[in-house]
């Protein structure tokens, strides 16, 4: 009897290919890979769930939420480094003994200067406060807006502005912040002066170093001795060195720069004049020239690239680590990772930018990238968290060094 259905060769090779296609069968999952799971907030009805807590449960949840924690995990790491010592000495002579060489790692911190005009400033000062990294690495900005802050406030606004009539206000906005031009008014009188205070000491101490010299010739000439060598320990200004002064002038414990001075922290800024700062000492230079019969005020990168590469250099040579946390891109991290790459490499890396890095721009660039430069050790614990460092930051430093136990060096 026929039956009324119809069934083709077509059909069994059409179900044979789902099947195959669809429906095919998993290969196992690696033993130990984790389950995606999220925050379970019944987990915590008696109480409020803490920070930590939650960043701890953000693990298993995917996509920039498990960056967030690993980038928390990574950093504990970086904070069990015995490095705080490092901070006692910055001679860098080596050591009497070798047991003191692991006490000497050192965690880089870099930012661009939006970060420190929002109030993420604090949190990078709590951390320069409290010595939780050794060395920082700053765009122009990142210093003067801290020291700007000290003087004036910056304003919360929103991103939709007639930005035609703030120019009119002069009010200059920074995404949705906004800033009085008269801060920089004040900035300016604030640091021209100490502009002149700095050439003034130069100057004092190329005066004192020619008297020494002219004293030895003089000498020389009488006795018929050998002339002796005379150390040139003229006063010679780098970035560090003046940033470091900024710090101690503002003398206010809200900075940033107060702390990194008081606690022996450098801070290098290899583009010092790309800002308003750039401007005044240009101005500055302009009535210098005329004040002192050419004198300007001299500002030596020379000197503080090699104060910089030294630091990875001596880690390298005394087997520390390096770790570097990296928040925005540029110049900031092109700098502590190219530094980091004449000691071998960092041993720890966490990046925190909105950069993607199909344009090949270095702030783009994910952690494994530094690895075909040599900038980052092969196999170093390593993330970049693609997210906004206002957000996510605070959340990472409350869940490492911010815990009760840490928060006292």
């Amino acid at each position: 009897m026929a039956s009324n259905g119809f069934h083709s060769t077509e059909d069994e090779d059409y179900e044979a290919s789902f099947r195959e296609n669809v429906l095919g069968h998993s290969a196992e999952m690696p033993e130990g890979t984790p389950v995606v799971a999220g925050v379970d907030f019944n987990d915590f009805k008696e109480r409020d769930i803490t920070v930590a807590e939650m960043v701890q449960h953000m693990a298993n949840v995917g996509y920039q939420a498990t960056a967030v924690s690993d980038a928390t995990r990574i950093i504990n790491l970086m904070a069990s480094f015995p490095f705080k010592s490092a901070l006692a000495t910055r001679s860098w002579e080596q050591p009497s003994d070798s047991d003191s060489l692991e006490h000497k790692d050192e965690i880089f911190l870099g930012y661009t200067s939006n970060l420190v005009s929002s109030g993420l400033r604090s949190t990078l000062r709590y951390l320069v406060e409290h010595k939780r990294v050794t060395c920082i690495v700053a765009t122009a900005g990142g210093v003067e807006e801290d020291i700007i802050k000290c003087l004036a406030p910056t304003y919360c606004s929103s991103f939709s502005a007639n930005d035609a009539q703030l120019r009119a206000d002069h009010i200059n906005r920074i995404g949705n912040l906004r800033v009085p031009n008269n801060n920089y008014l004040s900035f300016e009188d604030w640091l021209s002066p100490l502009l002149d205070k700095m050439l003034d000491e130069q100057e004092a101490s190329k005066e004192a170093w020619l008297g020494r010299r002219d004293q030895a010739r003089d000498a020389a000439k009488t006795t018929g001795k050998k002339l002796p060598i005379i150390e040139d320990d003229t006063l010679r200004w780098t970035p560090s060195t003046f940033i470091a002064r900024l710090g101690a002038e503002i003398n206010d414990p809200s900075s940033i720069c107060y702390w990194a001075q008081r606690n022996s922290i450098p801070v290098f800024c290899p583009g010092l004049t790309d800002g308003s700062m750039g401007d005044m000492i240009a101005q500055f230079t302009v009535r210098s020239r005329n004040r002192l019969k050419g004198a300007i005020l001299d500002i030596d990168m020379t000197r503080d690239i090699d104060k910089f590469n030294m630091i990875s250099r001596k880690a390298e040579m005394y087997h520390r680590k390096m770790g570097a946390i990296i928040l925005g891109g540029g110049l900031v991290k092109h700098h502590i990772m190219n530094c980091c790459l004449q000691g071998g490499g960092a041993d720890a890396a966490v990046y925190i930018n909105t950069a993607q890095e199909y344009d090949g721009s270095d702030a783009g660039a994910r952690p494994s990238e530094a690895v075909s430069w040599g900038k980052l050790k092969d196999g170093a614990p390593s993330v970049k968290v693609f997210a906004e460092a206002t957000v996510v930051f605070p959340l990472i430093v409350a869940a490492t060094w911010a815990k009760v136990g840490r928060r006292e060096c």
